[in-house]
């Protein structure tokens, strides 16, 4: 049976039966403490845990899941695969076990004429928690599965729950039995975690409520006030279970990218264990990469992006390793795609965007594995040496990469520290891989400490969960006002406990909650609101606006005059120019977005972006700097919707219904089953967007792209200015131009001829002062030459040329010593310039048989000025910075052959 029709009978079976078929959500979680979505459940969540009510009693959904944190054993067993289905079917208050029992028995069992999934119910075991009663009985009794085959566990196998306070339950879990070849005999009990019973479907019953604990250690608070069912079915393993083969890797689904690899490679599946290893991994990040780019996750150096990244490149150098060395993705992600639109027809339809995307980060790849292998292999190089080194003080000792070498070919060459990490464990060398993710630790918390601080401050979200269960959620009339009648709900304060101060007075500055606001929250790249609060003797600017919490609306406040109060009847008013110009800049993020996308193609997909009044900024997926005709082009497009005075409205619809609209989700953000779709011009530009918008575009005014950049591998960014900053923007280029013309007496259409030709003057003067200094350092080396010394039996030059930079100081150096002749010679010069000392010394190869080095003179010489260096036995070079040491320096070095020759 085929995986789609599988797919397809499960939600069948339970929209007979009163279920409310329900979209999958996108991969992207819509919880904050998830990176992806991860089981069935995670959409359901609000429901489950009566957070928010639910629209509907019972559910049923195939949900898409990544899960990452197995990624190393993808291919080596049999059920490792980072992209999974969840088939699963949820009871909101509504049925409990005895239902559940019944509906997925008659589903499993029920022959495949009728509808089922034709399991053997002789082959059928499952397992209930160690006291629950009531689903052993529901087995036996609605299955009829004998007491024999219903087998009780404890806590740690049968018993669930978030981890944390909240709902907590018993579970069921169902079991298939493969057969005697596949291990011993006993169920589930004695092969836990085996092959022979494979585990296909978990029911979960919600119905207590747990407290504080670690791990399964917690106390039951008592009944839940709403028993839910939340039950798991794992596709891909009922999938290969019912279509006759091994492993989750050779279903319809998956198999097809595997036997074309193998294929692409000169190899057969099943003839060697580490081929075939690669070849799963291939075949199961393909598909992952292609459902994550689907739901318009692009490759990154953060988050979502990052794995996705570490995916697709995992794919490519498994081909590479499997000898493949032409690109791959091209000719597997068509296959893939073909797999998997039979449940999910939109990867056709998009197949142009996902693949622009996929292709461009392989071709990235291609480039920076060729670069980055070299540096690698020169790295390990280095280990081993340094092993060598010391093998026979320390014997055992092993080659290693400090934490710093990982975290340079991360951070300048573009070397994910995860093939760093394979490939260091293929030849037998170690990572420092907490040292590294210290430097990434690091690194990250200088970026993000300013944003952090402005978006949360230090205030304990419990204090804004306490006014949202007490008051409610706010009441929030950004889109239709700016201005409303409001009343402080609450004062909090910035301290640690998040209690709230009674009175703030002139100058404080604190964050507060109003029953009702106009303005807007920062959100979707566009910065809060800017105004003021005004009461009856009292006048407060807001600083900035967020959400705290899901529903509440905190606004950061400096009071003027008066004192605010919890209570206080004000008046919230947003400044008019300032939401004018942020609606400009969001509107023409849209436009800008919608011109890219025109010009360049679909994948060119927003990733990011910023507005605030006046400015825009917007990152998307592409590869390679654009040119100036692309950006003229763009810009061209965007300044043509503006003038179009294209129609803008917002409209409110489900998520299901938007995708069909053909609205762009955009990667980072997270939708609720309602979701607001800003179209500008109709179906020209139509995105899922909250925020505040012109009302035709028209009102944009002027936008002028002012800058195009990288912000990381497969990354762009573009940023404009718009609206009376545009306006002013070309006005200051335009009096640039102006001033230039003026001062290079020249019409401004000639400014471009004018300069080039400076410039061309520029480089044949900077020539001939090169010939100049070449002839003086000709006759510099002569005269020095002419004044070596014998010291010791060695012919030694040392001197102090000025104004030498450290290469042309060891160019001198080394045409002193060839003018030497071949008798032993050492040359040691210092040179101050730009406010630094330079060192070179350097000796032939008779001064070296002689036993003197280049690199002892130096240190000699190295000293006196403050400086360092070193380098090889016959030449050395440093520096230093007291340039009053250079006689001393130079007397030292004059020494150390001395000691050396004696």
């Amino acid at each position: 049976m085929q995986t789609a029709e599988i797919r397809r009978r499960f939600l069948d079976h339970f929209e007979s039966r009163g279920h409310t078929v329900v979209p999958s959500a996108s991969l992207v979680s819509p919880d904050p403490s998830l990176l992806f979505t991860v089981a069935g459940m995670v959409p359901f969540i609000p429901y489950l845990t009566g957070r928010e009510p639910a629209p509907y009693p019972r559910a049923t959904s195939v949900q898409k899941c990544v899960r990452t944190l197995d990624i190393e054993e993808v291919g080596k067993t049999t059920r490792h695969g980072t992209f999974f289905q969840m088939n699963g079917n949820f009871s909101f208050g509504d049925y409990f076990k005895a239902e559940a029992v019944q509906y997925a028995w008659e589903l499993i069992t029920n022959p495949v004429a009728d509808g089922g999934l034709g399991f053997d119910p002789d082959r059928i075991w499952v397992t209930v928690y160690l006291d629950d009663e009531e689903a052993a009985d529901a087995w036996h009794r609605i299955a009829g599965l004998p007491k024999e085959r219903i087998q009780r566990l404890g806590k740690g196998s049968n018993y669930w729950d978030t981890g944390a306070p909240g709902p907590a339950g018993p579970c069921s879990e169902i079991f298939f039995d493969r057969g005697r070849e596949f291990g011993p005999d006993g169920g589930p009990a004695v092969d836990e975690g085996g092959d022979r019973f494979l585990e296909i479907w978990n029911l979960v019953f919600m119905q207590y409520e747990r407290g504080p604990g670690e791990g399964k250690d917690y106390p039951i608070l008592g009944d839940l006030p709403k028993k839910n069912i939340d039950t798991g079915m794992g596709l891909e393993r009922v999938a290969y279970l019912l279509q006759g083969v091994d492993n989750l890797y050779e279903i319809d689904q998956v198999a097809p990218v595997l036997h074309r690899a193998a294929e692409l490679a000169g190899i057969r599946y099943g003839a060697d264990h580490e081929a075939d290893v690669r070849l799963r991994v291939v075949a199961d990040h393909v598909r992952s990469g292609l459902m994550l780019i689907g739901d318009e996750v692009t490759p990154g150096n953060e988050g979502a992006g990052y794995v996705l990244r570490r995916l697709l490149r995992r794919a490519v150098r498994s081909m590479k390793l499997l000898g493949v060395e032409d690109a791959s993705l091209p000719e597997l992600l068509p296959v893939s795609r073909d797999a998997m639109s039979g449940s999910y027809p939109e990867l056709a339809t998009d197949f142009a965007r996902i693949s622009g995307i996929a292709y461009a980060e392989e071709e990235a790849f291609r480039r920076t594995l060729t670069a980055g292998t070299a540096l690698f292999d020169t790295a390990v190089a280095q280990a081993e040496s340094a092993v060598g080194a010391v093998a026979a003080s320390e014997p055992g000792a092993a080659p290693a990469l400090s934490g710093a070498q990982a975290f340079s070919l991360h951070d300048t060459y573009g070397f994910p520290i995860d093939v760093t990490l394979e490939m260091a464990a293929e030849q037998g060398v170690s990572v420092d891989e907490a040292g590294f993710r210290a430097l990434m630790t690091e690194q990250r918390e200088r970026a993000r400490a300013d944003a952090r601080a402005k978006r949360t401050g230090s205030v304990d979200v419990l204090a804004y969960r306490r006014l949202l269960s007490e008051f409610g959620p706010t009441d929030w009339r950004a889109y239709d006002t700016l201005r409303t009648d409001s009343r402080v709900l609450g004062v909090v304060d910035e301290g640690e406990d998040g209690d709230g101060e009674p009175v703030v007075g002139p100058g404080e500055i604190t964050r507060l909650v109003l029953d009702r606001t106009p303005f807007y929250a920062e959100s979707g790249g566009q910065v809060a609101d800017a105004g003021e609060l005004t009461w009856d003797g009292g006048r407060a600017e807001v600083l900035d606006v967020q959400r705290p919490v899901k529903g509440l609306v905190a606004h950061q406040v400096r009071v003027l005059e008066g004192e605010l109060r919890a209570g206080t009847e004000l008046v919230a008013q947003v400044d008019h120019e300032w939401r004018l110009s942020a609606c400009q800049a969001h509107s023409g993020t849209h436009v800008v977005h919608a011109a890219l996308r025109q010009v360049l193609g679909p994948q060119a997909l927003q990733s990011g972006s910023y507005n605030r009044p006046g400015y825009l900024r917007l990152d998307f997926a592409w590869q390679g700097a654009l040119s100036q005709q692309q950006r003229t082009d763009i810009e061209d497009v965007a300044n043509a919707a503006v003038r179009a005075d294209h129609g803008v409205r917002a409209l409110t619809m489900t998520l299901p219904e938007a995708r069909e609209f053909g609205a762009i989700a955009l990667f980072g953000e997270t939708y609720g089953e309602q979701v607001r779709v800003v179209e500008i011009g109709g179906e020209w530009s139509r995105e899922l967007c909250g925020g505040t918008h012109v009302r035709g575009s028209a009102q944009i005014g002027t936008l002028a792209l002012t800058a195009e950049s990288s912000v990381g591998s497969g990354s762009r960014r573009v940023e404009a200015a718009v609206g009376l900053e545009g306006f002013r923007y070309l006005a200051r280029e335009r009096d640039l131009v102006r001033q230039l013309a003026d001062l290079l007496k020249t019409p401004q259409d000639g400014i471009v001829e004018r300069v080039a030709g400076i410039l061309g003057r520029l480089r044949d003067a900077d020539r001939e002062l090169a010939d100049l200094r070449g002839q003086q350092t000709l006759a510099a080396a002569g005269d020095l030459a002419g004044a070596a010394r014998d010291v010791g039996g060695i012919a030694l030059v040392t001197g102090s040329p000025d104004g030498l930079t450290g290469g042309d100081l060891r160019g001198l150096a080394l045409d002193v010593r060839g003018r030497l002749g071949e008798r032993p010679a050492a040359v040691v010069l210092a040179s101050a310039a730009e406010g630094k000392v330079a060192l070179v010394a350097t000796v032939n190869p008779a001064a070296q048989q002689a036993g003197l080095s280049a690199n002892d003179l130096l240190r000699a010489a190295a000293v006196p000025v403050g400086g360092r260096g070193g380098g090889k036995p016959d030449v050395a070079q440093g520096g230093g910075t007291d340039s009053e040491g250079i006689p001393a320096a130079l007397a030292a070095a004059e020494q150390a052959v001395v000691a050396a020759r004696t």
